[in-house]
């Protein structure tokens, strides 16, 4: 029998072996096997990762942004080499499949291609002679440790949304990774061990809802990103913000496609079937909604027709589009949500809760599904689902449409395949959501422009990824100074403000 690996933590540069009695199976949820067990921290623990980072921050602060950009391309570099490894273990643990997988990673090293500028983007401003002999100038300095909670769905490229600005900037940083798929991360915190980040720069510590709480709670944090689920973003937010921290919340979505029967047809169904069940459903970015606009919605038998021949099966198999769901609890949650959309009178269209793998009966497989004639108010509208599940709504107009997005109260994103432009402005205008694809499925933007979903989807003001992502991770300080010649100076009191 083939040992089962017991995961660590990483503090202050080296693994560090968990002294906890509570400990996590993680599964591969296309067989159910399990590949490691994962420890959920103690208080002890997550006191040392803090105090180690707290005590590393007092030198990586004064280092050099030329050495802190050095690291950052030896980052690149290390990321770029190991990619096959890192997809490896996402598709093992996650169950997406391989390219996705891969996919991922590139969009992660995105993101530490982007802090290889650090030189040029923290940068301060100055006005001299803003007064006579007066100069002011604005520094960015680091805040000091900072920490991240990220969700299961993309255990690299979530991690890289924050911690290789974090670091760049000059901070220390704690990160949580989601205890479903843990390795991917670890691994890629050890490459950026092995790229020159000094002892405590970057901690790991796995854990559950306590650990997240400690985070939140603890003083020497002073700042907190997560991405994950509403309901835990929400009570992340309010409690780190509670304890003073700065905190940055990015959360769940319900994201609307919308197609006009002037767009390229092949091209817009292919873009909106691999939108809806790419990584079968989990991603926040996923357009789980598809509102076909006047004379499209007579394409909707071609889009069912093309949803059926989608392959499901383990990630691992290159030929696949449809892996597995990351747990047995989401199965049975996406099964249930199906179930509740048949029994409220929305039109089943194709159904994927039979799907059965040969030689992976054990997984959690559920095919695309599809549902016509949803209405708000239903769950499978109402809710994230997170599975490979499509809702489709007819419309007579693009107003209509836009108005029907506007009324949801997630702002994510949102997709419009259309051939005119004047079509796609008017909907990049009046449309009220954070980030708009035009004939883009999957509206991400690159990582030196910001995240920025909006309204329930998000909670405080500054984003990942980009300017606000640079402004999140520092403080502004503003000099005001003067120098006087040696002898020189005021030969009285001036009692007013003005310099």
């Amino acid at each position: 029998m083939t040992e089962i690996t017991r995961l660590s933590h990483l503090i202050d540069g080296k693994p560090y072996a968990s002294a906890s009695t509570q400990w996590r199976d993680v599964i591969n949820p296309a067989t159910q096997e399990v590949l490691a067990r994962v420890p959920m921290a103690t208080a002890a623990e997550v006191e040392l990762a803090v105090a180690s980072a707290k005590q590393a921050f007092s030198s990586w602060r004064n280092s050099s942004l030329g050495s802190r950009m050095r690291i950052m391309l030896r980052l690149q570099q290390l990321v770029r080499e190991h990619t096959p490894q890192l997809a490896e273990l996402i598709t093992r643990e996650h169950g997406k499949t391989l390219p996705d997988a891969e996919g991922e990673v590139a969009r992660g090293l995105e993101v530490i291609e982007h802090a290889c500028a650090i030189p040029t983007l923290q940068l301060g401003e100055i006005a001299e002679n803003a007064a006579s002999g007066v100069e002011v100038y604005n520094l960015l300095q680091p805040l000091g440790v900072g920490a991240g909670i990220t969700a299961f769905n993309f255990p690299v490229m979530l991690p890289c949304f924050m911690f290789p600005l974090a670091l760049a900037t000059g901070n220390c940083f704690v990160l949580k990774p989601s205890e479903q798929d843990p390795s991917s991360t670890l691994l890629l915190a050890e490459l950026a061990q092995q790229a020159g980040l000094p002892p405590g720069v970057l901690n790991i510590i796995h854990g559950g809802p306590e650990v997240a709480d400690a985070l939140c709670d603890h003083p020497d944090i002073k700042a907190l990103s997560f991405i994950g689920s509403t309901q835990v973003g929400t009570h992340i937010y309010r409690r780190a913000s509670a304890a003073g921290k700065r905190v940055q919340a990015m959360m769940g979505a319900k994201n609307h496609c919308v197609v006009l029967p002037d767009a390229n047809k092949e091209q817009a169904i292919n873009h909106l079937i691999g939108s809806a069940f790419g990584a079968a459903g989990q991603r926040c970015m996923a357009n789980s909604v598809l509102l076909l606009v006047g004379e499209a919605q007579s394409w909707l038998p071609e889009i069912v027709a093309k949803s059926k021949a989608m392959k499901v099966g383990p990630g691992t198999d290159r030929q696949v589009d449809v892996g597995p769901l990351v747990n047995p609890r989401a199965l049975e949650r996406v099964r249930r949500l199906i179930d509740s959309g048949e029994a409220q009178g929305a039109r089943l269209l194709l159904d994927g809760r039979d799907c059965v793998v040969p030689g992976f009966e054990r997984g959690n497989f559920i095919g695309p599904t599809i549902f016509s004639e949803v209405k708000p108010g239903m769950a499978v509208y109402d809710e994230e689902i997170f599975g490979p599940v499509l809702c489709v709504i007819g419309v007579d107009s693009l107003d209509e449409a836009i108005a029907f997005i506007n009324a949801n109260p997630n702002g994510n994103g949102t997709s419009i395949f259309t051939a005119s432009g004047w079509a796609a402005r008017k909907y990049q205008n009046e449309i009220d959501v954070g980030q708009v694809g035009i004939n883009v499925p999957i509206p991400v933007p690159v990582a030196y422009f910001s995240f920025t979903g909006s309204r329930a989807s998000k909670l405080g003001d500054l984003g990942p990824n980009g300017k606000q992502a640079l402004s999140f991770w520092t403080q502004s300080k503003t000099v005001t100074a003067r120098w006087y010649e040696p002898g020189q100076g005021s030969s009285r009191v001036n009692t007013t403000i003005a310099l």
